[in-house]
């Protein structure tokens, strides 16, 4: 065992047997690498990264690349989920270096951490024009033997080129980039079968919030169509789990059809608030369920006993990827009676050659009940009935396989958006379950992580560890908001303040405005990048900028809204030229120059009930909403806003104020629609 065998990191602990004497990330490494004058060879990847567990099992498990490592390199393995901060930087440094970025990530650097070459997967023999490991640890050996000063030289240049400097203007926000997104997304979009790219095509939940909201602002269809023919083609795909529920991590086809099978807590917690919110757009009960199927497969498998939720699932078992969920058609014939095997199959596109290796298949919807039950002659409500009956029979066979493993650890990060899905889930279907397990997730990790000021990354095996980054205290603002937005416990919104606070003083760059990935005083990482692309999740200036948004109208700080102000410009140019990339950066935008609502419920929430659904319901993505209570000294104090808004006649009632001045409070769903619109 090497030394990663002490580590918690589900990721770090597959390489404890390596032969490959691997070090953490760490002082001991560095210092190592600077006393024997060794180059670094750093490994970056994750528990349910497929091609990270090939590279394992190829270069990594082999004796003889593990002696050449041994002896010519000081080897470091890196979980990236603990350390997006590093994988960051060192992913900007490959892709300048070579064109191309992905995991798992292969940097070599220099003993002072400066990158000077890397890549991604590398075989174990030379392939499709892809040199092998052995060929570029033999030719790294030999320039740093032979080259060094040059490549110490050429390791600086590449290290002053990461810190992209982004400040502020000193400009007025304007609404050009929201056009502009939405002129560059309706020539980018397939209108076959959704999404913004071909192959490989990733689900891009921050551009479907944007357009939801640019739909909202214009009214314009086209921006909702492209939203609702996505998450259509997307639930009907490869990609959602069609027994289980759940979202896969990305496909590999065009059509949403062959995914990447790891499963991804982000993606399960993002795409369902999409989901719902285009339901509130539609009305289309479909969007509803594929939501509660993505939802209760969280609860169901990624909820820890304590309440927090896991980070992911493998794409593989058994040593291949999709094994455990895909099927071949001897399997679904034997399972099922010969009816309800030809309803499932033509349902599910189940043939005999299949869809993908050694003829199995991927279940995609091909063919609705409707039609199937005109070709076999039988009704449409038994057509639905033999597939319901099916699924529970097929997923209980598959239940038997060999699961897929779990990262178990627990990021505070993306516990955040988890919580912030099952809020915005409660308020739509009105399901304690929702609630009880967002509640549960924030106790665990406002228990567990938070420790004075400091909010730590990730939970795993008892312990805390790996200091907060941007994105935890930022994703967990925004889903204390939405928590509170949910049971109206105030003492949520106080915690979100604080975090928000403590964010501000750790993360701003107060002279340049917006906010850098890691706060102040690291030592371990070469430079300290600010950055509002679109990623995997959601950029962390994005969601900052949006929670300060939000807070301004809680608590009628300007200076909350002047600082987000400030961050937006801080990214203005990149908003002017390529706003489509900064699509969490565009919905605070629409925020700040919309006229967002304030709303506030007073009086016994048993009987505003009906009035509560109502807002709730409706598409109103720039709001906040608010309870006052009986008791308002402790609330008026932190909200203003709530202060005089009473119950008319001791009776529930909703105050909807907008633009610095309130309507007039209302008593009944009729008259509050009105006032909705």
């Amino acid at each position: 065992m090497n030394r990663l065998s002490k580590e918690k990191s589900p990721y770090l602990l597959l390489h404890a047997s390596n032969p490959v004497d691997w070090y953490p990330w760490g002082e001991e490494a560095f210092t190592k690498a600077k006393t024997e004058a060794k180059p670094i060879f750093l490994s970056i990847g994750y528990s349910s990264c497929h091609w990270c567990h090939v590279m394992k099992r190829e270069s990594f498990e082999d004796k003889e690349t593990a002696k050449i490592l041994n002896q010519n390199f000081i080897p470091i393995k890196l979980d990236r989920e603990e350390r997006p901060d590093i994988d960051e930087v060192y992913m900007k440094a490959v892709i300048s270096i070579s064109g191309q970025g992905g995991w798992p990530l292969s940097v070599f650097l220099t003993p002072d951490l400066q990158p000077f070459f890397g890549g991604t997967y590398y075989p174990p023999e030379d392939r499709y024009g892809i040199p092998s490991f052995k060929t570029i640890l033999a030719k790294m050996q030999e320039l740093w033997k032979e080259q060094r000063n040059e490549i110490e030289g050429s390791a600086k240049k590449i290290a002053a080129n990461l810190s992209q400097e982004f400040r502020s203007s000193k400009g007025k926000l304007t609404v050009f980039p929201l056009d502009a997104a939405y002129a560059t997304l309706t020539t980018q979009f397939d209108t076959v079968n959704g999404g913004f790219s071909g192959a490989p095509k990733f689900p891009t939940p921050s551009l479907l919030f944007f357009l939801i909201r640019y739909y909202n602002r214009t009214k314009k269809t086209r921006a909702l169509d492209m939203v609702t023919k996505t998450l259509t083609k997307m639930a009907q795909g490869g990609l959602n789990d069609q027994l289980a529920g759940g979202f896969h991590r990305y496909s590999v086809d065009r059509h949403w059809r062959v995914p990447h099978f790891e499963k991804m807590l982000y993606d399960n917690a993002l795409l369902p608030i999409v989901y719902l919110e285009a339901w509130q757009a539609t009305k289309n009960p479909f969007f509803k369920d594929v939501a509660k199927q993505a939802l209760d497969w969280v609860v169901r498998e990624m909820r820890s006993d304590q309440g927090g939720f896991y980070s992911s699932q493998d794409a593989e078992s058994e040593g291949e990827e999709g094994t455990y969920y895909v099927w071949n058609k001897k399997e679904i014939t034997q399972i099922l009676d010969k009816q309800s095997a030809e309803i499932f199959s033509k349902h599910y596109g189940v043939s005999e050659e299949g869809n993908f290796e050694n003829n199995n298949n991927i279940l995609h919807i091909v063919k609705e009940p409707k039609i199937i039950a005109s070709e076999l002659s039988i009704s449409e409500p038994d057509v639905k009935q033999s597939l319901e009956q099916s699924k529970k029979t097929i997923l209980k066979h598959r239940n038997k396989r060999i699961k897929p493993a779990t990262d178990d650890k627990i990021l505070t990060s993306w516990n955040g958006l988890m919580i912030s899905a099952l809020s915005k889930a409660y308020q739509i279907f009105d399901d304690e379950q929702y609630l009880q397990a967002a509640e549960g997730s924030a106790d665990f990790i406002l228990n567990n992580l938070l420790d004075g000021k400091n909010l730590n990354r990730r939970w795993r095996d008892g312990e805390a560890a790996v200091d907060g980054l941007l994105e935890d205290y930022a994703f967990m603002v925004m889903g204390l908001i939405d928590l509170y937005e949910s049971n109206f416990d105030i003492s949520k919104l106080e915690v979100a303040l604080k975090l928000n606070q403590i964010m501000v003083d750790l993360f701003s760059d107060k002279d340049g405005g917006g906010f850098y990935s890691t706060k102040q005083g690291r030592t371990d990482i070469i430079a300290r990048v600010k950055d509002a692309y679109n990623g995997a999740t959601l950029s962390g200036n994005g969601v900052a900028s949006i929670n300060l948004a939000k807070i301004s109208e809680f608590t009628s700080d300007n200076d909350m809204r002047l600082l987000s102000k400030k961050t937006i410009l801080t990214f203005w140019d990149s908003l002017e030229s390529n706003p489509e990339h900064l699509a969490q950066m565009l919905c605070t935008l629409d925020f700040l120059t919309g006229k967002p609502k304030e709303i506030v419920i007073s009086g016994k929430l048993s009987e505003s009930k009906d009035m509560l659904r109502e807002i709730r319901q409706t598409l109103i993505p720039n709001k906040v909403v608010a309870y006052s209570p009986d008791e308002q000294n402790k609330h008026t104090k932190i909200m203003p806003m709530l202060e005089d808004k009473l119950p008319l006649n001791n009776e529930a009632t909703i105050y909807v104020c907008q633009n610095y001045s309130c309507k007039r409070p209302v008593k009944n769903i009729i008259a509050l629609k009105k006032l909705l619109i």
